[in-house]
């Protein structure tokens, strides 16, 4: 099962996109209201659970300043559009990788300006090289970011179950 839970803020602002099993593993918690349900049920030996669509959380949580977006290989990915920074084609994530721009090996660092997404054509082409040599330059200059669109990208992949759209009109504009 792949149903997923758009988990909104006290004030009904999206959050973020959580799985079926955080989003009642939250309920049990008593940190949520379930909103919406999806139309599918979690099974136990001795229960039934109906898999929530929309969760709301019941204290207000402030959101992260700008500027401290975490540095990880989703984070990356999301950053990039899921887009090979190197032959422009967008890949699901398990067909992409994290390539370093300056090579680990030449002292690059891990860094968001010097990493990007990469296809694994891509990343074994270009191997132990920079761009440079290898001849592959990059689509556009990693850059760290101030904000990702995590919502508003899930909004854009046409997967967005039809009841989450209600609580994205504002975020989709």
């Amino acid at each position: 099962m792949s149903f997923r839970a758009l988990l909104l803020n006290s004030s009904y602002e999206p959050m973020k996109i959580v799985g079926w099993q955080k989003a009642l593993i939250l309920w049990f918690q008593g940190k949520v209201e379930i909103v919406e349900y999806h139309n599918v049920f979690a099974r136990s030996v001795s229960h039934s659970f109906p898999i929530p669509s929309v969760l709301r959380l019941k204290s207000y949580v402030k959101p992260r300043s700008y500027g401290a977006v975490r540095f990880c290989r989703e984070n990356v990915y999301i950053r990039d559009n899921f887009t090979c920074q190197y032959c422009g084609v967008k890949f699901h994530t398990r067909h992409l990788t994290l390539d370093h721009v300056i090579p680990a090996s030449k002292a690059g660092p891990k860094s968001w300006t010097n990493v990007v997404a990469a296809c694994r054509g891509c990343n074994q082409t270009k191997a132990n090289r920079t761009p440079e040599v290898a001849k592959m330059p990059l689509l556009k200059k990693p850059e760290v970011p101030n904000w990702l669109p995590t919502v508003e990208l899930e909004f854009q992949t046409d997967r967005v179950p039809q009841v989450w759209l209600q609580y994205l009109q504002f975020k989709a504009g």
